[in-house]
């Protein structure tokens, strides 16, 4: 989401949000390209090989097994993708494929962010609410969680400000309201047609925490949405999660732009596009976050209200510093070719 748009983006939401949302502070930084595999430390812990393939960025401490209490990811990791380099978090998604008419697949890289550097990728928010005097509540050491479902294809059952913007040209004008907001733009679905300018693809997680359990067995009951109203709102948290976090958001952006050539989409004119969990619907849509900041560096920054990719209370690294941290497959396979089928899909 550009830094301009955040006024555009104003007349999409409710007009008592949206003087608080035209000035509203924001962490917004790029997380380059770590490694890209079949590992998921929270829905399959342990697993070498996990059942579809995810994009993951931050620091490289990453692994099928993350213990939430006696794993220290900043202690193990020794480099990290993202900006601010005292984030070691793991942030990841579902890869998205393009199926040709000819049945062959093929990964959809990540185009960068307006205004950031790096390679690939996500561009990854953390929001405090848009009053600016609400506090929250950094995340501890340990935490993580999940917002989608792998397995849904219908719009029934979604959680929250999950969907999809197709964009007609690559410096996003028209830009359009706040993610999630634009009826006329975001799709909870894949869009059905061709995006010129790629696809952008929205994950934004609860803010609300019970104040005790890192995680939970689903990795998503230990945190909630405000009661009623919401985050940009400061509406008040539910008693059961009275901790009020701040809102983590990622945005991919799909450069689908290689892909636009007709001749190769399916003769009957349907979207050829996939995630890796087999879903060409875009409703399994979902993200895994593990929290992995250094000390109280986010809690500082947070209390600054610092906006975009520089903050006086963070240190930064350069673009080619954080590209430069990667991490080898556990298990080698083909991320960039053409491919016959869909990594070891088994949804």
């Amino acid at each position: 989401m550009q830094w301009k748009a955040l006024v555009l983006a104003a007349a999409a939401i409710p007009q008592q949000v949206s003087a608080q949302y035209a000035t509203a502070a924001m962490m917004r930084f790029q997380c380059s390209r770590l490694v890209i595999e079949r590992v998921d430390p929270l829905v399959s812990p342990g697993l070498i090989q996990s059942p579809h393939i995810h994009q993951i960025v931050g620091g490289n401490a990453f692994n099928a097994t993350m213990d939430p209490v006696a794993y220290d990811i900043p202690a193990e990791s020794t480099c990290t993708t993202c900006s601010f380099s005292e984030d070691f978090s793991n942030y990841w998604t579902a890869n998205l494929y393009f199926k040709a008419r000819n049945g062959t697949y093929k990964r959809v890289k990540q185009m960068v962010n307006l205004g950031l550097q790096g390679e690939e990728g996500v561009t990854v928010y953390y929001i405090p609410p848009y009053d600016g005097r609400t506090k929250v509540t950094a995340f501890k050491p340990g935490f993580r969680m999940l917002v989608g479902d792998a397995m849904l294809r219908t719009s029934q059952g979604q959680q929250k400000q999950l969907c999809h913007r197709c964009y007609t040209s690559v410096d996003q004008t028209p830009f359009g309201g706040a993610p999630c907001a634009d009826s006329q733009m975001d799709t909870a679905a894949l869009p059905n047609k061709q995006c010129a300018g790629g696809i952008r693809a929205t994950i934004t997680f609860p803010t609300c925490w019970d104040g005790v359990n890192l995680d939970s067995p689903d990795h998503k009951s230990h945190v909630a949405y405000p009661a009623s109203g919401s985050f940009e709102m400061s509406s008040a948290c539910p008693a059961s999660h009275p901790v009020r976090l701040p809102q983590v958001m990622y945005e991919v952006m799909w450069d689908t732009r290689e892909f636009n050539d007709p001749s190769i989409w399916p003769a009957d004119g349907s979207q050829p596009f996939v995630y890796s969990m087999n879903d060409v619907s875009g409703y399994g849509w979902h993200g895994d976050y593990v929290f992995g900041w250094q000390g109280d560096a986010l809690q500082r920054a947070l209390d600054a209200r610092c906006s975009n990719d520089k903050c006086s209370q963070l240190k930064t690294q350069t673009p080619a510093q954080a590209t430069a941290c990667k991490k080898q497959q556990t298990v080698s396979e083909d991320v960039d070719g053409w491919l016959t089928e869909l990594p070891s899909v088994t949804m």
